[in-house]
């Protein structure tokens, strides 16, 4: 795999009831050889982000912590940026800063948010990535654009990492693909979301992976070089990989050929999974693999044969 990235593999903590059980799994994640520790960033599930990572952070030493992702609108660049860097120079440098541009309307609308068009979130997104890399230098930011102003501020802490901690972006469509190609370090290859809170179906086929990838080539021939990310929701040790595929094909309304080919699941004994994820990295150049929390022992027999590899 000459030219490749090597593996690494992420795991999405998505609640706790109490914070020695959370302590608990960021330690499990470690152990089992996760790269990454995430969490997601909505007002009525999950845990605060910055709070959730800092204690995970502290609790482990090589487990990096990331946002899988920060929605854009819930904070200002500025505010988020202090955050960011003081959570990256707490932790040795471990911090990966996803973010994305909100896209689950509900939430919006029982906070009392304006829930502006996919068009503008993008935009503002563009422009607080923009600010955000700014800020991250330490030097007075001077900044005029259509959603946000700065005169001359100079934040402190600065982060660990230089220029930045790395930066996911990601997600279903051609206009937040586009960006991300742009401008993310990793691409996260992400369903096409609804505002209601549901998924496109077909958004998880191999023909729609096809397609974000001509996306991102289109948008910046360079973004090959990237580390791409894959959000896998099942995996699944079967000699009978179409027995289980069948019900979840059902349910999602997709063929069942659809659904096994889907690099967002994975289906087959431990050696033809490992081999299905060396295929897609040939293939696709998916080298970044994240697991919802309740997945993490299902992923953990395929991390040990290919973490780092």
């Amino acid at each position: 795999m000459t030219g490749k990235r090597p593996f690494r593999f992420g795991v999405q903590g998505r609640a706790t009831a109490t914070g020695a059980e959370w302590i608990a799994k960021a330690r499990k994640a470690e152990d089992l050889g996760y790269d990454t520790f995430l969490v997601p960033d909505h007002f009525p599930r999950g845990l605060g982000p910055v709070a959730a990572l800092a204690v995970a952070a502290t609790a482990t030493t090589r487990l990096r912590v990331g946002t899988f992702v920060f929605d854009n609108d819930f904070r200002h660049p500025v505010v988020l940026a202090k955050e960011v860097a003081t959570l990256d120079m707490l932790s040795g440098g471990r911090f990966e800063l996803g973010i994305g541009a909100g896209w689950f309307r509900e939430e919006y609308e029982q906070a009392g948010m304006p829930f502006d068009p996919p068009g503008v979130r993008i935009r503002r997104l563009d422009e607080s990535i923009q600010v955000l890399k700014s800020l991250f230098t330490g030097e007075p930011v001077h900044f005029s654009g259509a959603f946000y102003t700065l005169n001359g501020l100079a934040p402190v802490p600065r982060p660990a990492q230089q220029p930045h901690p790395p930066i996911l972006i990601g997600g279903g469509s051609r206009r937040i693909l586009s960006l991300a190609a742009r401008v993310g370090d990793i691409i996260g290859l992400g369903p096409q979301a609804r505002a209601d809170g549901t998924i496109d179906p077909l958004s998880v086929s191999e023909a729609a992976t096809r397609q974000k990838l001509a996306w991102i080539r289109e948008a910046n021939p360079a973004a090959d070089t990237r580390e791409l990310n894959i959000f896998v929701y099942g995996v699944t040790a079967t000699d009978n990989p179409r027995a289980v595929a069948e019900p979840i094909a059902a349910e999602l309304e997709l063929p069942v050929d659809d659904l096994l080919n889907s690099p967002h699941f994975l289906f087959g004994s431990v050696d033809s999974m490992v081999e299905t994820l060396q295929a897609r990295r040939e293939e696709y150049n998916l080298s970044y693999i994240v697991v919802p929390e309740d997945q993490i022992d299902h992923l953990a027999p395929l991390i040990a044969r290919l973490a780092g590899k």
